[in-house]
C-alpha cells in the first residue's frame, strides 16, 4: 500500500505518520509539505518525518503528477490552518485550501488513486443555535478558513465515484501535545498560559460552545478514512469527527485546566461582544460507522498530556503568543525575513 500525506509537517501530521506507520508497517508512506513549520519542533525524541519512506518539499499549488503514480490513498491535511491566518491571507487561503485541494483531487483521480481523505472542520457550522449540528444541517461558515472547507467539500462530491472514494472528516477543534505543537488553539493556549503565568484570560464571556478532539484521535479517524469501505457511507461521505462528551463551553475548558494546574486564576470578560463562533456538534454517524477508531482521550487526559509535554520541554515563555508556536507569527516572520513572497511561496524557488 502507498499512502501520500500532504501537510505532514504541521501540527497533526506527525501523529498521522506515527499512526499510519503502526497500522501499515509495510506500507510506503510519503510526505508532501512546503515546510513553513518544519523547524517548529517541540521536544520529540526523533525527527517525525523519519517515519516516512519519502519526504517531498513542495507547494500544494504545484503538485507534480508523477508523485501520485502508484499511490493508493491520499490524506490531505495541507491548509492555511486557522481563522487569524485566513483573515490576513484570505485570497491565499482560498487558493491553497480550496482551489489547490480540488486540483490535487482531480490529479489523484486521474492517476488512479483509490481513496482521498480530506481534513475538513466543524467550523463550517459557524454560529448555530439550538441542538447539536448534524451533517445534513445548514452550514454557516463565518471565516475564510471555514468557507474554504465548505467549497472543497462541495466540489469533492462531484469527483467521487466507484473507483475514487472521498471521505471528508469534519474535525472538532484540535488539542493536545504534538511534535510540532500549536499554541493558537483554545485548550492548548489555556494550558500554556496556566503554566507560565498562573492565569487564563478568556476573551469572551466564556459561554461559546466548542467541540474538541485530541490530535491522537484525529489520527485514529484518518486511519479509518484510509481504509473505509464504500458500503459504509458510499463513495462520498462527509462526517463529523469527535465525541458528544467533548462538547464544552469555553469556561468549562478553563476550569478543567485549573484542576490539573494548581493555583491558576481564570479571568472572564463578561462585557465582551458575543462570540459569533459557537456551536455544538452531533457525532452519532461517526460513532456508528467508525467502531474501533472512536476517540479515546478525554478532556482531563488532554490537559495532562499538554501539561506534561510542555513541562518536559522546559516551556517557560510568558510571551508565547508572540512566538513561533503561533502559526501566524511564524508566517509573518518568514515574510518579514524575506523568505516568502506575498503569495507565501519560497522566494528561492519562484520561477523554477
Amino acid at each position: 500500500m502507498r499512502i501520500l500525506i500532504t501537510g505532514n509537517m504541521g501540527y497533526v501530521g506527525p501523529l498521522v505518520l506515527r499512526r499510519l506507520r503502526e497500522s501499515y508497517p509495510e506500507a510506503t508512506l510519503t510526505g508532501y509539505d512546503i515546510g513553513y513549520f518544519a523547524h517548529c519542533l517541540t521536544g520529540p525524541s526523533r525527527f517525525p518525518e523519519s517515519r516516512a519512506d519519502v519526504q517531498y518539499f513542495g507547494d500544494i499549488r504545484q503538485v507534480p503528477e508523477k508523485i501520485l503514480q502508484g499511490v493508493d490513498a491520499i490524506v490531505h491535511l495541507c491548509a492555511i490552518s486557522n481563522d487569524p491566518m485566513g483573515a490576513i491571507f484570505e485570497d491565499i487561503t482560498l487558493d491553497i485550501n480550496y482551489r489547490a485541494s480540488i486540483d490535487l483531487a482531480v490529479k489523484a483521480k486521474r492517476a488512479g488513486v483509490k481513496a482521498f481523505v480530506f481534513a475538513s472542520s466543524c467550523s463550517v457550522y459557524g454560529f448555530a443555535e439550538g441542538g447539536p449540528r448534524r451533517e445534513e444541517d445548514e452550514l454557516n461558515p463565518l471565516t475564510a478558513y471555514a468557507k474554504s472547507k465548505v467549497s472543497t467539500e462541495r466540489d469533492l462530491a462531484s469527483l467521487a465515484s466507484e473507483s475514487f472514494t472521498v471521505t471528508c472528516l469534519r474535525f472538532a477543534t484540535a488539542c493536545g501535545m504534538s511534535d510540532r505543537l500549536r499554541l493558537d488553539l483554545v485548550l492548548n493556549d489555556f494550558v500554556a498560559g496556566a503554566l507560565v503565568s498562573k492565569r487564563i484570560n478568556i476573551l469572551s464571556d466564556g459561554t461559546p460552545w466548542r467541540p474538541l478532539i485530541h490530535v491522537r484521535d484525529m489520527a485514529r479517524a484518518i486511519d479509518w478514512g484510509v481504509q473505509r469501505d464504500r458500503r459504509d457511507g458510499g463513495a462520498f461521505l462527509t462526517i463529523n469527527v469527535g465525541s458528544d462528551t467533548w462538547n464544552y463551553q469555553v469556561k468549562d475548558l478553563a476550569m478543567a485546566v485549573t484542576q490539573l494546574v494548581p493555583g491558576v486564576e481564570v479571568s472572564i470578560n463578561r462585557d465582551a461582544q458575543p462570540d459569533k463562533r459557537s456551536y455544538r456538534v452531533n457525532f452519532d454517524k461517526f460513532s456508528k460507522l467508525a467502531q474501533g477508531f472512536l476517540p479515546v482521550v478525554d478532556l482531563q487526559g488532554a490537559v495532562k498530556d499538554l501539561r506534561d509535554g510542555l513541562m518536559s520541554m522546559g516551556f517557560h515563555d510568558p510571551e508565547f503568543r508572540k512566538g513561533e508556536l503561533i502559526r501566524l507569527i511564524t508566517l509573518k516572520r518568514l515574510r518579514e525575513g524575506g523568505h516568502l513572497t506575498d503569495q507565501l511561496a519560497w522566494k528561492e524557488l519562484v520561477g523554477r
